[in-house]
């Protein structure tokens, strides 16, 4: 199962309205047409009510603060966001990469070869590792192929920065489990055969959308699940993912899959033999 997220140009550089002091408003997540949920730099300088302008004659207002610290920003613009974010947006890069985008080669190696649904802000980075050819391999080989969607927000990257796990609030991010693909995994477990998630946010959409007894349901809605060690899954039985960083929610949640010990010598592995870790890192395939 792939997540099919497509990352959108949310990295938009412009001015204070009346004024030229440089603004970097950092889309996160849709909340309505033309209403967004954002980061925005330098934030001491941009309360609400502020309007920035870009280029092309699009502005927007900031009209409230989110509880992580962000702001919500209605734009105005003719036409979609989407078409403005093509024209003058910049690809969000990870901020390990020292160096400004390039539109067009960034573009294409900052998304999976099935990326089709705009909305990401971040790459669901363990499914980059696939090419085309791969894919048809597997579908020769009798693997099935499905999707689902969920779109990469703050809320997977955001650090743990408490000493209580269990009162971490995840950020939400967008979801959406088609029919189709819930009908092949019901039928996969009902057959015995492995479900097998590429990427935590697959496993995010899927657990999101399981009920108890582990089924599958069809439909879209936000997710703010955070797995962690003691989570039972309903669906994930197998997980390709890459090496993540230390206190990541990410990381707990492989630690939950694999167990914590378990878990910690393969890092250790990984370290000793010098594995690339972050976006364009390397993976790993836990059965």
């Amino acid at each position: 199962v792939v997540n099919r997220t497509k990352v959108i140009r949310a990295r938009l550089l412009g001015r204070m309205s009346g004024g030229t002091a440089g603004v970097e408003v950092f889309l996160l997540r849709e909340l309505d047409r033309n209403v967004w949920e954002c980061l925005v730099r330098p934030g001491r300088r941009l309360p609400v009510g502020s309007r920035v302008e870009f280029d092309g004659g699009a502005t927007c207002e900031f009209i409230a603060r989110t509880e992580f610290g962000g702001r919500v920003a209605r734009f105005d613009i003719e036409g979609e966001l989407l078409d403005m974010l093509d024209r003058v947006g910049h690809v969000p890069l990870p901020p390990y990469i020292k160096r400004e985008d390039e539109s067009g080669l960034d573009g294409e190696r900052y998304q999976t070869v099935y990326a089709e649904t705009p909305g990401s802000v971040a790459a669901p980075t363990a499914g980059l590792h696939f090419t085309t050819g791969m894919l048809k391999e597997l579908r020769a080989k009798g693997v099935r192929i499905t999707t689902v969607v969920l779109h990469v927000g703050l809320g997977t990257f955001q650090p743990v920065k408490v000493l209580n796990i269990e009162e971490h609030r995840m950020h939400r991010e967008a979801y959406s489990v088609p029919q189709e693909t819930a009908d092949v995994i019901n039928a996969a477990k009902k057959e015995g055969r492995k479900v097998i998630t590429v990427g935590t946010t697959t496993v995010r959409a899927l657990e999101t959308a399981a009920d108890d007894d582990g089924e599958v349901r069809p439909g879209s809605g936000e997710s703010d699940i955070f797995i962690y060690p003691g989570y039972k899954f309903r669906v994930a039985e197998a997980l390709l993912t890459n090496f993540h960083l230390p206190r990541s929610t990410l990381l707990m949640m492989v630690s939950a899959l694999t167990g914590r010990e378990f878990l910690l010598e393969a890092y250790r592995e990984g370290v000793k033999k010098e594995y690339r870790f972050y976006s364009y890192g390397d993976c790993m395939l836990i059965l």
